[in-house]
């Protein structure tokens, strides 16, 4: 909050005009955005890119963020109840040619949105794009969204998660759902190289930039495992899925994430463009050509 940061919604309009094939993935919180005007800009982001901007729908757990913003910040189960509603009148909104909604938290009436997103067979709307790891996260994930994205872990950790979001959307009767997680990645030559590069980048102790954050983070989420401050050092528990070491480890690494179900990685670096070219030019070039790799 202390360092500079573009917006994320400005700036996908602009990187939706002057870009052509990227998808544009645009964190939104429900409770900064309201869903009848947020259905108008998405769709109209959607139209200036030719069908390529998708949601990734946070609902919320930066108690300090909501503050600043002079946002509302529910409860946890409160802060989902939100996010489904708003998630009903986004998606009719999208859908219907006029929406009225009278809920808890969100009254509209008579609401057009013209045009609507791109549509097409293989994709009716903007993907919508949501994690979390309560119960009442995953039900309502399971029910109203289109991908479930997941904090780094082990494929081993993470093939149970995928089963029990593919078993609630069978029971559900709806179709298939995409399975993304949080991976950092370092790719160096050799085991020392890449202890170096580890241990600059924990750096989250008492005191230091992000720690506060950090505790208001445990202090609003409710997580299935104990987050370490290392953890948290690198974002979304980035560490845990693996992708660290030489180009060959962090290939097969990749793979075994594949062959677990994940369809796509939400990968990290730093410094950013050094990383992802490093990236680009050492790893991908082993890894099979049906996976999908986003920075």
């Amino acid at each position: 909050m202390d360092a500079p940061a573009l917006d994320a919604w400005s700036t996908a309009a602009a990187l939706a005009a002057v870009t052509h094939s990227l998808e544009l993935m645009v964190a939104v919180r429900p409770t900064f955005h309201h869903p009848a005007r947020l259905a108008k800009q998405a769709a109209n982001i959607d139209r200036i890119s030719n069908g390529r901007l998708s949601l990734n729908v946070v609902s919320s757990w930066w108690k300090d963020e909501a503050r600043r913003y002079g946002s509302t910040f529910d409860v946890h189960d409160d802060r989902y109840a939100r996010t489904a509603e708003w998630l009903e009148i986004v998606s009719r909104a999208w859908a219907e040619p006029s929406v009225t909604f009278h809920g808890r938290y969100y009254q509209v009436d008579d609401l057009v949105v013209q045009p609507p997103p791109v549509r097409s067979l293989t994709r009716p709307r903007p993907v919508l794009y949501a994690g979390g790891e309560s119960e009442a996260a995953k039900s309502l994930i399971s029910a109203k969204c289109d991908a479930y994205v997941m904090h780094g872990d082990s494929p081993e950790r993470l093939a149970p998660k995928i089963a029990d979001l593919r078993e609630r959307r069978d029971r559900a009767g709806l179709p298939p759902m995409q399975y993304g997680v949080a991976a950092y990645t370092i790719v160096r030559d050799t085991e020392r190289e890449v202890q170096q590069e580890l241990a600059r980048i924990t750096t989250v102790t008492p005191g230091s930039p992000g720690y506060g954050n950090f505790q208001d983070w445990l202090a609003n989420t409710k997580l299935e495992q104990q987050l370490t401050v290392q953890d948290y050092s690198v974002s979304n528990r980035g560490l845990r899925s693996g992708l660290v070491g030489t180009p060959e480890q962090v290939a097969e690494r990749v793979e075994a994430l594949s062959r677990v179900g994940v369809d796509l990685v939400l990968l990290q670096c730093s410094p950013q463009l050094e990383e992802m070219e490093r990236f680009a030019a050492q790893v991908m070039p082993l890894v099979g050509q049906s996976r999908r790799v986003a920075a």
